[in-house]
């Protein structure tokens, strides 16, 4: 069975949806045409030339990246300037590029999960619930005839999802009562009549991200030109989708020997270590790539924080608080996700996907 550019994107957006991405982001399909055919899949977390020349030694025609190939605007396309070329090179050899970055941070499964596991936590949780994760409740008002068509609808949109269960809603009867004006076209009911229609009282749970589509899906399933409708923000977030995940060590043991099992499991060169060598480690906090910026917002019970790029005055504000640091750089906190990408990829659509591990960026020098 073929399978095309398209089939990759709607996998990739069933796990971690484009709206789950912060605003100031560019994700989806950045170069390519979604009706190509798709030979082989190279996941990778930096689109660069490397990539591209793999991708053409390889025979792939598709690039799913983590990071942006483009992210700002673009105002020229230049092949005297590295990026711009390499996005011209990507267009000539007619290899589509799609992007998973912030959504896949947030996602369930995503970026943080994946370096979680692979260093060994268990019990694990979110660590940052996001805002645009919030959910609310949607109550809206259907002939009984288009119940089953409204609540398929706005499920195929993302509504009705509740942990490993979809479809979820509550209906009740009742009765509505309208009057067509005289330019009216009722679906029901004579204009200029006080009409009343047997009704379904319809509740669902949306997540915030997908409001615009239930949205769009409840104005073209609905069978009212005007229909009738409530929005109600419930307390909370979606707790499985969250920047960074907590979770514990079963065997707890010190600082220095857990961050040399780190660097063992992330199969990186170095990595840093701030705090005490011999401090106890139980609770551990982990996010993927650039994280150094949140150290002030790790709980206070966490004994170890996990992610990539601390600055100076990151590490100096851990110090002071007591908490331990390991900066396992961005690319060896972010690289376990791409065999989970790999193999979701190869099990939801049946393509060929294979990784390419970019070479880490700095040569430590050890004197």
């Amino acid at each position: 069975m073929s399978v095309f550019v398209r089939d990759v994107m709607e996998a990739m957006e069933n796990w971690a949806p484009r709206s789950l991405a912060y605003e100031w982001d560019n994700v989806g399909l950045q170069i390519g045409d979604p009706d190509e055919p798709v030979s082989r899949v190279l996941v990778c977390l930096s689109v660069t030339e490397a990539v591209l020349e793999t991708a053409l030694c390889e025979c792939a025609t598709m690039v799913v990246a983590h990071h942006p190939v483009i992210f700002k605007p673009l105002k020229t396309l230049r092949a005297d300037r590295l990026q711009e070329n390499l996005i011209m090179e990507l267009v000539c050899a007619d290899i589509a590029c799609y992007v998973a970055h912030t959504n896949l941070d947030l996602a369930p499964r995503g970026v943080s999960h994946a370096l979680a596991d692979a260093v060994g936590l268990s019990r694990t949780g979110p660590l940052f619930p996001v805002e645009h994760a919030a959910k609310y409740k949607l109550v809206c008002f259907v002939p009984e005839s288009h119940l089953a068509a409204l609540r398929s609808a706005l499920s195929e949109a993302g509504a009705g999802v509740i942990g490993d269960y979809t479809e979820c809603s509550f209906s009740t009867p009742g009765v509505g009562t309208f009057k067509p004006g005289s330019e009216a076209d009722p679906f029901s009911g004579e204009i200029g009549k006080l009409n009343e229609e047997p009704e379904r009282r319809f509740e669902t749970i949306v997540p915030q991200a997908r409001l615009h589509a239930v949205f769009a899906a409840l104005y073209d399933t609905h069978p009212y030109d005007e229909p009738a409708y409530d929005v109600i923000p419930l307390v909370g977030t979606d707790q499985e989708i969250a920047l960074g995940v907590r979770g514990v060590l079963e065997k707890s043991r010190p600082l220095k020997t857990y961050a040399e099992e780190v660097r063992r499991k992330l199969e990186v060169e170095s990595l840093r270590i701030y705090g005490n060598p011999g401090a106890p480690i139980h609770n551990v906090a982990v996010l993927g790539g650039s994280g150094g910026c949140e150290i002030n917002r790790i709980p206070e019970h966490v004994d170890l924080y996990i992610t990539g790029d601390v600055k100076y005055h990151d590490a100096q504000d851990a110090l002071q608080r007591g908490l331990c640091v390991i900066d396992a750089g961005h690319r060896g906190t972010e690289l376990p996700i791409l065999p989970r990408i790999q193999a979701y990829l190869s099990e939801t659509t049946g393509v060929e996907a294979f990784v390419h591990r970019e070479t880490e960026a700095f040569t430590t020098i050890v004197g």
